[in-house]
């Protein structure tokens, strides 16, 4: 069976009915090899190029077409590893580019869209990938057959060469003869027991290089002939309209070629980033604030009480946790606030759009292809098909460049619909257009209520949740079944741990600014509340928070298999000294596993400080140990940065943040020493890139209330807890 995130299994659902407007019209998932069986397709000539995703070239490098986006997680290394175990390459013959935007070639076969997210990259490309570097493989053994009169059992194949006795050959040089072959349609797969690069070895990222000699490609380096710049004035309410425009002085600026209102605000279109910035400095605008979100956070916050004080939506309901309650020897309650959070990556969002006769042309870190592609051809009146997407490197997403409305290319595709035909035009998000121009991850608040009897056994748990849809008012609301957002209790309706009397209730709220989906999505906030509520409970009932867990999960072997790793590596239970303490969480979001031990310090001005993480990971197979520690590492920083210091707050419904001197995220000084133990596993691979950062956040919780005896229950921690 396949299990998806709610997120993976909305666009899924999504695509089968239709509600992308033909943007995955004719979906074909698989390779080009399925039906007949073709004959190869060179790229260029003496190229082999088996299938849509390998192209074994003259000069003996084979390229691995990339169908995700690489926007630092390590897809282009991940991916290219598993061609080059099935090829039986050598690594330093391997290279990767990104596949074109094409969802009949690239779907991601677990959502029908080709995108990424999810942390399904390795989890849906893993037998895809196998099958074509084997099928890569055959073709490459069978010319050398052809060439050498040998029988293709006795052909070998190691390290990128190919051999027959004394006879040898680079791929490059078999590359041809193998292109005119009939493409095998079920080549063998190899063994697991011979993998050379699957969990074996770490090889060198193959981003790396460009990154370090700045030859890597982001859409900030595009530059066409006649390219013009554009930077939008966004109105300081989310959903406001333009109701007048002063733009005389900024057109008498050097440079300012174009003022007029888009869709999102006003557009400044000049010859440099620095004239259009200097032009929407000039504007005068005067917004239409009717129908826009008024409150800020504290009375949002408020609000959010009140509702959770009334009866919710069930989102998961096992035995009677009422009548539990009710009889219960000793009760255990808690109540917890999490602010909105901006993505905030550090490269912030931009594009280089291009119309011409036929289409047109976009140059972009692009992460949700399909969507994008029928969003842009909606504005410009195309078909999917005639948006050709070049997708570039990106510096950071953790969501936003993933979103049901492509806010940010469908806002160039206004901009360019607006300018002289066939103008090039990049558009530049600023980082304070980044940080408050909303998709944010909502505001929630939790309150949670815990029983026990006698002997201190959890006999009800009773969890309600508030806070925004990810889904309502997009493409994508079908996927909301009987009132619930999947992805506003996922970390908290599958909890796992064995209570008898279980429920999960949930209030969606109805605020006007605009929320998506973020690094680990729901399971963010449910997996803090949970796991900092678990420490609750087991120091109410006298019992130590490993010991506590481990007695719930005797039907999770996986979670506590992780668990006991980490605590085992950790030395959970070893002394530690004074105004020293351990805190820890597991949860699973994505299919894989994590679980955290979190070690601080507090000195003598009672700051507290994290000295050291242990990680250990369930991820299935692990193709690429490197890349999973540095995904478990990165996430890790990424939320301890949110969990200490980040908070969108509002006023009178205005953003305040507006940088980073405004929005906290990770400081070199909090970074603690992180150790990654990856549990070994036959179990089929799922991803890393996301579920690493939710046991963080809760197992920093504990620690701090194990040697303090203080609750963290309110975000930012910097809010309550001196770091």
């Amino acid at each position: 069976m396949t299990f998806l995130r709610p997120a993976d299994r909305l666009l899924a659902r999504a695509s089968r009915r239709g509600l992308l407007k033909g943007a995955a019209a004719g979906l074909v998932v698989g390779f080009v090899w399925q039906g007949k069986t073709p004959r190869a397709q060179a790229a260029v000539p003496g190229t082999l190029a088996p299938n849509a995703f390998i192209r074994v070239a003259p000069d003996n490098t084979v390229t691995v077409l990339i169908k995700h986006l690489e926007m630092g997680q390590g897809v282009y290394t991940g991916l290219s590893t598993i061609v080059a175990e099935e090829l039986d390459a050598d690594w330093a013959q391997m290279r990767a580019a990104h596949a074109p935007a094409d969802v009949t070639q690239y779907a991601n076969s677990l959502t029908g869209l080709q995108m990424t997210g999810g942390s399904t990259t390795i989890a849906n490309s893993f037998e895809q990938l196998r099958k074509a570097g084997a099928t890569a493989r055959a073709m490459l053994v069978n010319a050398a057959s052809k060439a050498w009169g040998a029988p293709a059992s006795e052909i070998k194949i190691e390290n990128g060469v190919v051999s027959y006795k004394a006879k040898r050959a680079t791929f490059g040089e078999m590359a041809a003869r193998a292109a005119n072959l009939p493409v095998p349609a079920d080549a063998p797969l190899k063994d697991p027991a011979a993998y050379k690069y699957i969990g074996k070895m770490s090889p060198t990222r193959l981003d790396t290089p460009p990154k370090v000699d700045g030859s890597a490609t982001y859409a900030l380096d595009v530059m066409l002939p006649g390219q013009l710049t554009a930077v939008v004035m966004r109105p300081p309410r989310f959903g406001a309209g333009v109701k007048s425009v002063a733009a005389e002085r900024a057109l008498a600026l050097p440079g300012v070629k174009h003022v007029f209102a888009v869709p999102s605000g006003v557009a400044v279109v000049a010859d440099t980033f620095w004239h259009a910035q200097r032009g929407r400095s000039a504007l005068n605008v005067e917004w239409d604030d009717a129908g826009t979100e008024h409150r800020g956070s504290t009375q949002l916050m408020a609000d959010y009480k009140k509702l959770a004080a009334t009866p919710g939506l069930s989102a998961r309901k096992e035995g009677d946790a009422a009548d539990a309650l009710g009889k219960a020897a000793r009760t255990v309650s808690a109540e917890f606030e999490f602010p909105y959070l901006a993505h905030a990556p550090m490269e912030p969002l931009d594009c280089v759009i291009h119309t011409n006769a036929v289409g047109c042309e976009v140059w972009t870190g692009c992460q949700f292809h399909t969507v994008d592609q029928g969003n842009i051809a909606k504005v410009l009146g195309l078909k999917p098909q005639q948006v050709k997407i070049n997708t570039l490197f990106a510096g950071g997403s953790f969501g936003r460049r993933a979103n049901p409305i492509s806010d940010f290319l469908t806002e160039a595709a206004h901009i360019a619909k607006s300018l002289p035909a066939g103008t090039p035009v990049k558009v530049i998000w600023t980082r304070e257009d980044d940080i408050r121009g909303g998709m944010y991850r909502p505001m929630y608040y939790h309150t949670l209520k815990a029983g026990l009897d006698a002997s201190g056994n959890v006999t009800a748990w009773a969890h309600t949740i508030v806070g925004q849809s990810l889904l309502k008012g997009t493409p994508f609301e079908a996927a909301v079944k009987n009132g619930i957002d999947n992805s506003s209790v996922e970390g908290a309706a599958n909890l796992p741990y064995a209570i008898p009397n279980l429920a999960i209730d949930l209030h969606t709220t109805d605020v006007k600014v605009p929320v998506l989906w973020w690094r680990s999505v729901g399971s963010t906030h449910n997996t803090y509340a949970t796991e900092a509520f678990a420490d609750l409970v087991a120091k109410a009932a006298n019992q130590d928070p490993l010991t506590f867990r481990q007695n719930l999960l005797a039907k999770h072997p996986r979670h506590l298999g992780v668990l006991n790793l980490a605590a085992e590596k950790a030395g959970w239970g070893q002394a530690l000294g004074p105004n020293r303490a351990r805190g820890l969480a597991v949860a699973e979001a994505f299919n894989t596993y994590v679980a955290q031990v979190v070690e601080i310090s507090r000195d003598a001005g009672g700051r507290i400080k994290v000295d050291r993480v242990v990680c250990a990971v369930d991820c299935g197979i692990a193709v690429n140990p490197d890349v999973i520690r540095s995904q478990m590492e990165g996430g890790i920083a990424f939320g301890l940065g949110t969990i200490l210091r980040s908070a969108i707050t509002m006023t009178d419904g205005k953003v305040d943040q507006a940088n980073f001197d405004t929005y906290g995220v990770t400081h070199m000084t909090d970074m603690p020493v992180i150790e990654v133990h990856i549990v070994p596993s036959q179990e089929a691979p799922t991803g890393v890139g996301e579920p690493g950062v939710p046991p963080l956040g809760p197992a920093l919780a504990n620690a701090i209330l194990a040697l303090t005896g203080q609750a963290v229950t309110k975000l930012p921690m910097t809010s309550s807890v001196a770091v």
